[in-house]
């Protein structure tokens, strides 16, 4: 009898083991998730602003391009630009 009141402790022995390891990988993995969110959250907020920023520079850009359109006069065709080009070689 005694022999298999050994084996029934380490039975236990073992699944409790078991039990804590998947314990301290369920944890682990928690822990990675909960930082992986984290990181998507900032990646997030980041991507935000950088969008935010570019659609303010892209407006700039516009807006300067409509301006310098300006100054340089009526658009020309481009025949007329290229026998200037070939003129001037």
């Amino acid at each position: 009898m005694s022999n298999r009141f050994m084996d029934g402790d380490a039975a236990a022995e073992m699944l409790e083991r078991r039990w804590f390891a998947a314990f301290k990988a369920a944890s682990a993995a928690r822990a990675e998730c909960e930082a992986l969110l984290e990181a998507i959250e900032t990646t997030e907020a980041a991507w935000a602003r950088s969008r935010e920023h570019l659609a303010k520079l892209e407006s700039m850009r516009d807006a300067l391009g409509d301006e310098l359109a300006e100054l340089d006069g009526p658009p020309q065709s481009p025949d007329v630009s290229r026998r200037e080009v070939c003129s001037a070689a």
